[in-house]
């Protein structure tokens, strides 16, 4: 019998919701305090997950949500380029 493999969940910083790791954006802190979006999911550091929604990236913005689950302020080009990928 094949054995059945379980698909990560990760929780949006913006909505709650469990979702499928690869369902979701990956914002990570590096060890060195840069703040990158990772598109491989295997950047090493700090990591929080994001919908590919706008609304999301507008609730985890307005409520600081996303800088506390990274703990470090977010560069402006970084929100510009979360923006422009859900656009």
């Amino acid at each position: 019998m094949g054995r059945i493999r379980k698909i990560p969940q990760r929780i949006c910083v913006g909505c709650q919701k469990a979702r499928g790791k690869k369902e979701l954006i990956r914002i990570v802190r590096t060890p060195d305090l840069q703040v990158k979006i990772d598109a491989t999911g295997k950047l090493s550091g700090r990591g929080a997950y994001l919908c590919r929604d706008l609304e999301c990236l507008d609730l985890a913005m307005t409520g600081k949500k996303l800088q506390r689950a990274l703990h470090a302020d977010l560069p402006p080009e970084v929100v510009e380029n979360l923006k422009a990928q859900l656009a």
